[in-house]
């Protein structure tokens, strides 16, 4: 049994055939689940004018989610900080904070919009990233929300954890600010097949070891922290399972060919569909950086991976059209970790007095 917390990360997935709120609610059905299941956090994502995806006001969305929850920690994996003054970031997580004590994790990234026309719209347009850019912005956000910038953020005294999303660059943004580290997408892929990717498995974890030597410790932050994230299914056997990863594979195919991040697709359709050569290879990519298999086979994937990196924590990513599957691929895995078990019987009987 893994020795580390589990958490989840829902991008508000859309389903073909289904209105956008049907994702949101599904959302924070999933997040009553997951407080149940002992898992520790329940993050929410930004994604802006993608099919796809509905969630595109985490700040918004996570209030939902608090609202009907009551010890899940619940955050942003994460809120796109380029996009946004740092002042309005933090007064909106300080309200939740307020209104939720002890409850609210603020993870920051700097991805861009999906498109053109969306960047455009965000007022992106023709910004490249900056890695210094990036780290004023957080510097400015963290002093909002310890009261010592220049003006003062309201509401004060909410206690808001600040984290980083950092697939490579953001890694040396987050030592030097002395600030955990949520890693995953292409840094992190590598180490789940070692003998594949030597090389880059090699350079993951020189990156893990150079932020851990450069971090700069912080009141707050005494030590370095990293959590990984990766999508993770679980089912009975592991023909079931992969057919869980199957609908988020072809969606990641779609986008990488066509540039357009579809709905979830049923599998019973997407096993029908002839991949073209490029779709075909960003499938076999899809199912090298997923995991997905038995609990046993999961449960020896993860707790390799955890070896492999330190990593205090592990968030699954995961999204598959049928929502039942996903409820109780969400069990399972909750069941291999020992202090989401523990966490659950504690709520269980604390329900029952």
């Amino acid at each position: 049994m893994l020795d580390v917390p589990l958490s989840l990360l829902d991008r508000a997935r859309t389903r073909t055939g289904e209105p956008d709120a049907l994702a949101l609610t599904g959302v924070v059905e999933r997040s009553r689940r997951a407080e149940a299941l002992g898992l520790r956090r329940f993050w929410v994502a930004e994604h802006h004018a993608v099919p796809g995806v509905a969630g595109s006001a985490p700040a918004v969305l996570a209030g939902a989610v608090l609202a009907a929850t009551a010890h899940l920690r619940v955050g942003s994996g994460g809120v796109m900080l380029p996009n946004h003054a740092p002042l309005v970031v933090a007064e909106q997580f300080a309200t939740l904070a307020a209104l939720h004590p002890g409850r609210v994790d603020l993870g920051v990234g700097r991805s861009p919009g999906f498109t053109a026309p969306v960047r455009r719209a965000l007022r992106r347009e023709g910004v490249a990233a900056d890695d210094d850019a990036f780290a004023r912005d957080l510097e400015e956000l963290r002093a909002h929300l310890d009261g010592g910038a220049e003006v003062t953020a309201r509401p004060q005294g909410a206690d808001v954890p600040l984290l980083v999303l950092a697939t490579g660059a953001g890694l040396g943004v987050a030592a030097r600010l002395g600030l955990p580290v949520v890693v995953g997408g292409p840094l992190l892929a590598p180490l789940l097949d070692p003998e594949r990717d030597g090389d880059g498995a090699a350079a993951a974890l020189e990156a893990l070891a150079g932020y851990r030597r450069d971090f700069v410790p912080t009141a707050r932050e005494p030590r370095p922290r990293v959590v990984v994230a990766l999508d993770v299914l679980v089912a009975d056997d592991a023909r079931a399972a992969a057919d869980l990863a199957l609908p988020e594979a072809w969606a990641m195919a779609e986008a990488r060919t066509r540039g357009a991040f579809p709905p979830l697709e049923p599998v019973e359709a997407l096993r029908q569909r002839r991949p073209t050569g490029s779709e075909r290879r960003h499938l076999e990519t899809a199912g090298r950086t997923t995991v997905a298999g038995a609990p046993d086979e999961v449960e020896r994937v993860l707790a390799r991976l955890v070896d492999a990196t330190g990593a205090e924590e592990v968030m699954a990513t995961s999204s598959t059209t049928d929502r039942a599957a996903l409820d109780a691929s969400d069990a399972m895995l909750a069941s291999l970790s020992a202090p989401a078990v523990a966490a659950a019987r504690e709520r269980a009987a604390a329900g029952r007095t």
